[in-house]
């Protein structure tokens, strides 16, 4: 069986989003995945595949050469990134038959002229129909997120949970305050999050490291927040989400499978200080009705 090179290194919600690509790719391919290591439990419990952590977040010259080392002797490498650093992975890697993105597909199109299968694919689909298409499978494989929140408590959902964060400013809501006056909510954060929590004026959830957070999130009777990683891990693990969109297009990047629990903005003024307060309470009664 060919060895295969998976590459996404982060962040959260783009490896949830790649792990159902990784987990078809397992019937036919021997798959190691490079990852950064805070996701490494995630894709070995999940994706069910060996997990090769590597620190590529900050550039250094030891941390290059080190994962260099670590992603050598595979036939064939995937970069579902599309990152100049991903695709030198990929060479570096040794493997035959380096596959990505086309060139309009990527961040930095240079990564595509590292590979030597660029492939197009379908850009009105979701990021995880893209991961399945360049993956060469048209079936969207069953994955059992739950693996990951085994062994933990589970109480009753009864929690509405609220996600203040996001990876950048622009996708974070600045009326969660609003909201959890109106509702009882319990705001959980990563982090450098945690004033932003406090600052809503709700429930503060306790910290928590991944497995830990993915297990409040599994129990929570409503998930609300932006396009935030953790926002698409409750969607995977099945839990009732609304997601709340402004810079980034939902059909793309919404919570996959409950698309339709959408409030947003994209469409009009791509702000999310357009996305009202009597919105979401809407979409929440819908929601939990």
């Amino acid at each position: 069986m060919s060895r295969l090179l998976v590459i996404r290194l982060s962040a959260l919600g783009d490896v949830v989003h790649t792990i159902p690509a990784v987990v078809a790719l397992r019937e036919r391919f021997d798959v190691a995945w490079a990852v950064e290591a805070p996701y490494r439990e995630l894709v070995e419990t999940v994706a069910g595949v060996r997990a090769i952590p590597v620190a590529l977040k900050r550039w250094s010259l030891r941390n290059i050469r080190e994962a260099r080392r670590a992603v050598s002797g595979f036939d064939v490498a995937i970069d579902f990134q599309g990152l100049v650093k991903s695709a030198l992975l990929a060479r570096a890697s040794g493997a035959k038959h380096r596959i990505g993105f086309a060139a309009e597909f990527v961040r930095e199109r240079p990564a595509a002229w590292l590979m030597n299968h660029c492939r197009h694919i379908n850009a009105n689909r979701h990021v995880v129909e893209w991961n399945m298409q360049l993956a060469g499978v048209e079936k969207v494989p069953d994955v059992d997120f739950q693996k990951f929140t085994a062994n933990g408590q589970q109480p009753t959902a009864n929690d509405i949970v609220i996600l203040p964060g996001a990876g950048r400013r622009e996708k974070q809501w600045p009326y969660f305050a609003e909201l959890a006056k109106r509702i009882d909510a319990l705001a959980a954060w990563g982090p450098g999050e945690e004033n932003l929590a406090r600052a809503t004026g709700a429930r503060m959830a306790p910290p928590t490291n991944l497995r830990e957070l993915a297990r409040l999130l599994r129990n929570a009777q409503l998930v609300i927040g932006g396009d935030t990683g953790p926002l698409h891990l409750a969607a995977a693990l099945g839990t009732p989400v609304i997601g709340l969109y402004g810079p980034t297009n939902p059909a793309r990047n919404g919570p996959y499978g409950q698309l339709g629990n959408v409030v947003e903005s994209y469409s009009t003024t791509r702000s999310m200080r357009s996305v009202g307060v009597d919105e979401v309470m809407r979409k929440i009664d819908q929601v939990l009705r």
